[in-house]
């Protein structure tokens, strides 16, 4: 599925740093859909925000500290992937379980970011406690070479 991706030579190794650092909004997602492209124009995410981080039902039912894999989080679906390569200045997408993709969409969304490699994906996210708004985030993964992911910490500060 990757492979011209990694014969490419992007790997985490590879990351820009500057896009893993720096202002950051949080979006609060309507906690009974995934994300389409309806979702996405109805966040109203301005123009130039490079970070999102999205707050979803995932944090409220607490699936990150769940023990096992929820195949019913929340994630985005082909459409609001492709609606926020195409009308977003989005650099960075954030998402508060293991998977940035629905699980019913989970290839065809991942091949949406991973088109042009313009769009790194933080996945993960304990947004629990954590205020709607702008913070500068600070997200380090490992220096794997040749990997295609890796853990990380990301850390917000207001």
């Amino acid at each position: 599925m990757y492979d011209d991706y990694f014969d490419q030579g992007f790997d985490v190794d590879s990351l820009d740093l500057r896009i893993l650092n720096g202002l950051a909004l949080v979006v609060d997602v309507p906690r009974d859909k995934n994300i389409t492209s309806e979702v996405m124009e109805g966040l109203n995410i301005p123009k130039g925000v490079k970070r999102v981080l999205f707050r979803t039902l995932n944090t409220d039912r607490h699936l990150m500290k769940k023990k096992g894999f929820d195949t019913s989080f929340v994630g985005f679906m082909k459409d609001g992937a492709q609606w926020l390569v195409d009308n977003t200045d989005i650099k960075l997408v954030g998402i508060d379980y293991l998977s940035v993709a629905a699980y019913d969409d989970l290839i065809t969304s991942h091949l949406v970011f991973h088109k042009n490699r313009e769009i790194i994906l933080v996945e993960g996210l304990k947004l629990e406690g954590i205020e709607l708004g702008m913070y500068t985030v600070h997200c380090l993964p490992l220096r794997l070479v040749g990997a295609e992911g890796s853990p990380i910490r990301c850390i917000l500060i207001n």
